[in-house]
């Protein structure tokens, strides 16, 4: 059994380099300004339209951000998330953790813009980065430069989904090994998993803390009783509908306060409570809940920026398509 495991785990370390050399070889092609003389306007038409949806509606800061997060995590930040499913395939969208996501009306019309302005050139999976980037810093979030040059890919398969997205049950140890495999670190765990400072969840994705955590009718040790008790009152056991602000107070704001929640055991999800689990992570928690002089948003700006270069198509990969929900 000791045998197996070792070889599992040098299994393991190799895709983990593989993925990592992959990455960093195909983000080479990534640079800022990249469609300065292909398609100049490009970044401005992008900022001007996400400007216009998140000042109407800012609760859609959140669903982007969390839409490049999920096109990342799976295949890379390809765009395969937007794609649609065929009669013979069916798509990322499609697989249940995405089935809650929102904004691809979004992409499509900005999209659309960008096409008019200059045809054929921007891909979806940088429009994605962008809007994301661009969302999150119109509601006091940081703001960072993104590199530029990705390619759309051209496919997108539903149950990679399940292998490669970290789960809202997932554990410490899980959560390691996924953002491992992307070559994150365990600083960009802790860091990324501050984006539940914005939006919300359906009842669904942390319930069974409140009700039935391990099949005996029992309520999940690691979460403030008091909460529970709070949580309680808005979901029901069975409750698919409702909306719960993930970090309550300052769901629309961009902030620090998710590390307070995290810290007095208020984080929404499994995941959220793991961050406790490991010294590193948990000491990162507690220092971005106990500092007033915050390093999160200089750190998150960072780490999207690591994120953004995962699994990268560039140069002559993929293809720039010209409607994001269909390859060309």
């Amino acid at each position: 059994m000791a045998t197996d495991q070792k070889i599992l785990s040098f299994l393991f370390l190799q895709l983990v380099f593989v993925l990592l050399v992959s990455n960093i070889g195909n983000a080479k092609g990534l640079r800022i300004g990249y469609y300065h003389k292909t398609c100049p306007s490009a970044e401005s038409i992008i900022q001007k339209a996400t400007y216009r949806v998140i000042s109407r509606a800012p609760t859609l800061a959140a669903p982007l951000l969390r839409m490049h997060f999920h096109d990342c995590f799976v295949r890379g930040c390809d765009g395969s998330v937007l794609l649609n499913s065929t009669t013979t395939n069916l798509a990322e969208r499609d697989a249940i953790p995405n089935l809650s996501l929102r904004g691809f009306n979004v992409i499509d019309a900005i999209k659309a813009e960008v096409e008019e302005a200059c045809p054929g050139v921007v891909s979806c999976a940088d429009i994605l980065a962008l809007a994301a980037r661009d969302s999150v810093s119109m509601i006091h979030g940081p703001y960072w430069e993104v590199p530029l040059g990705r390619r759309d890919g051209r496919v997108s398969i539903l149950n990679q989904v399940f292998a490669e997205l970290p789960a809202p049950f997932a554990n410490i140890t899980q959560l390691k090994q996924m953002f491992a495999a992307k070559g994150l670190n365990l600083k960009d765990l802790a860091v990324l998993s501050g984006g539940h400072t914005i939006g919300t969840s359906h009842c669904l994705g942390f319930v069974n803390r409140l009700y039935n955590f391990t099949g005996r009718g029992d309520t999940d040790p690691s979460l403030d009783p008091n909460y529970i008790v709070k949580l309680r009152q808005k979901c029901k056991p069975g409750d698919t509908t409702t909306l719960v602000e993930m970090d309550p107070g300052s769901f629309k704001t961009f902030d620090e306060a998710y590390f307070t929640l995290v810290a007095k055991r208020r984080g929404l999800f499994q995941s959220d409570a793991a961050l406790l689990d490991d010294p590193e992570t948990k000491a990162y928690v507690i220092l971005q809940s106990s500092t007033k002089g915050s390093t999160f948003a200089k750190d998150f700006a960072e780490s999207m920026v690591k994120m953004g270069r995962i699994g990268v198509l560039t140069g002559n990969q993929g293809e720039i398509r010209k409607h994001c929900a269909f390859v060309n």
